[in-house]
């Protein structure tokens, strides 16, 4: 058991049948009145970001998040296969619990899932930023570069984004994962 006073950013609790991750947390603390303890919380089943308020004292079940790496296999349709490195166990995860995520992904890529009891899969974590190839771009308007002008471009895996104008089709590029934006050259 964790004393909601002891949270903090990344710890992961169990309440009300629901697991989540603290993200923030503020003590308001009156004379009148007992410490109120709010907690900005994401959901890790659902992906729902809210706020939580505890009285000052309140006591929530800890919950252990594990995390394996694993190797992105193929796309069977309907799920994405994924192979432990190390057991060589495979597992699936349905398409739409992962449709940001597929955006980065490529075949043979290892990525991080993370697993509540060692069974319930949550999701994947993602590395900060990915390698992925232009397949398609728009050509340079000469005389357009005054500002740092953009261009649209397709990458290898179906993604859309505005790159610079002077990155040119088949280039590798490294794109971050957290808002899908163009970070620089490979």
């Amino acid at each position: 058991m964790i004393i909601v006073n002891d949270l903090k950013p990344g710890t992961t609790f169990e309440n009300e049948g629901n697991i989540f991750q603290v993200l923030d947390i503020s003590h308001n603390k009156t004379a009148m009145r007992q410490m109120i303890v709010k907690v900005k919380v994401k959901n890790l089943r659902s992906g729902v970001i809210n706020e939580l308020s505890f009285t000052g004292g309140d006591k929530v079940e800890q919950a252990h998040i594990d995390k394996r790496e694993m190797q992105y296999l193929y796309d069977d349709g309907e799920a994405l296969i994924f192979m432990d490195n190390s057991t060589y166990e495979q597992i699936e995860i349905q398409k739409d619990n992962l449709k940001w995520e597929l955006q980065f992904l490529k075949p043979n890529d290892n990525v991080l899932i993370s697993m509540y009891d060692g069974s319930e899969i949550l999701g994947l974590i993602l590395p900060d930023k990915v390698t992925l190839q232009i397949v398609e771009c728009e050509a340079a308007v000469k005389g357009d570069t005054a500002t740092s002008a953009m261009k649209n471009a397709k990458l290898e895996t179906g993604l859309e984004i505005k790159v610079p104008l002077f990155i040119e089709n088949e280039e590798m590029i490294v794109v971050s994962t957290a808002d899908g934006k163009y970070s620089g050259r490979a």
